[in-house]
């Protein structure tokens, strides 16, 4: 880092402060962080962001314990904020292999910039801050590595997982896994299909990044017994990958549909809710590449289908679409 630049992270005192990015209200008592520069005169200026607006791009940062004030933040931001570190340093590293790209064809950059899902195109931004990510969803603990952000339970780092401009989406249940309403438990599920383990495998290995987008009302409808929902879907999804061996994002959203009388909830499918918080927060900021990138679901509104919400889902995002049988050819 320059010695005339430093950064600081704090929680702020009140809600008098602005970030200088999205020039929204910084909330009192959450994570901000500043860049800190001497003016002409000899002042320090600071210049105010939220986390998630906040660029690293022009600073030289080794590790988040650079941080001026890191020791003292509590440890959910402190692991936040390595995260935004390293999501910092995988992004710079694909912008440099980009311009790589771009020198050696400036007309096939040309032509793949038009299939980019975030580089055009009206999208609305979610909102996202470090403050507001939970370890638990309402009154539920949630197991390690797994956090909450608004209606949406999410596993953002599996151990392995790299972001990238290819990725391969996928249901759950009923599509990786056979499960049943009438079962409950880490253990009530089995493969959907015997191929599953080395076809994903085979993605990660062509590098595929590994995204499950799942619908969970019962979490949001079980008041009463919120935590055994957790656990059931949670369990599931952590068994599921140690037994596919692939790295893993996952997406659960929580919140109810139209039909239980409440507002539908913009994560739940078909809504695009989850795939935009994916791409915006949680893609070390890589363009992704639509052409080949992919979704899989049993919801495609077919005859003897549950309802349409993966197919239509696939078509808010753009992305191409396929059912389990046909994909993992049976």
């Amino acid at each position: 880092m320059a010695p005339s630049t430093r950064i600081v992270a704090e929680y702020a005192k009140s809600s008098r402060s602005s970030c200088k990015k999205c020039s929204k209200t910084i909330d009192a008592k959450s994570l901000r962080l500043g860049s800190i520069s001497r003016d002409a005169r000899g002042f320090d200026i600071t210049k105010w962001h939220h986390p998630a607006c906040f660029s690293f791009a022009s600073e030289s940062l080794a590790s988040a314990q650079e941080i001026a004030g890191f020791d003292s933040l509590k440890s959910p931001d402190q692991e936040a904020l390595k995260e935004l570190v390293d999501a910092s340093d995988k992004a710079l590293e694909e912008v440099d292999k980009k311009e790589e790209d771009e020198e050696k064809d400036p007309e096939e950059r040309k032509t793949k910039k038009a299939k980019l899902s975030n580089s055009e195109g009206k999208v609305p931004d979610i909102v996202f801050s470090i403050s507001d990510v939970k370890n638990k969803y309402k009154d539920a603990t949630l197991a390690p590595k797994w956090k909450a952000f608004q209606t949406v339970i999410f596993l953002e780092r599996d151990d392995g997982l790299r972001d990238s401009s290819k990725i391969a989406a996928f249901d759950f249940d009923g599509c990786l896994a056979k499960t049943s309403v009438k079962r409950v438990g880490a253990d009530a599920w089995s493969l959907m299909y015997p191929s599953i383990p080395d076809k994903l495998q085979s993605l990660y290995n062509d590098g595929y990044k590994l995204v499950i987008f799942t619908n969970e009302s019962n979490i949001d409808r079980w008041k009463n017994k919120r935590q055994v929902a957790v656990d059931s879907k949670i369990g599931r999804l952590n068994n599921f990958i140690k037994t596919v061996k692939a790295p893993v994002q996952v997406f659960i959203a929580c919140g109810v549909g139209k039909s239980d009388g409440q507002a539908e909830d913009p994560f739940r499918k078909p809504k695009p809710g989850m795939w935009h918080l994916m791409e915006q927060h949680f893609n070390s900021g890589i363009s992704i590449d639509m052409d080949q990138s992919f979704y899989v679901g049993d919801a495609a509104g077919r005859e003897n289908d549950h309802s349409d919400a993966d197919i239509k889902f696939a078509q808010a995002v753009g992305l191409k679409f396929h059912v389990p049988d046909e994909y993992f050819g049976m």
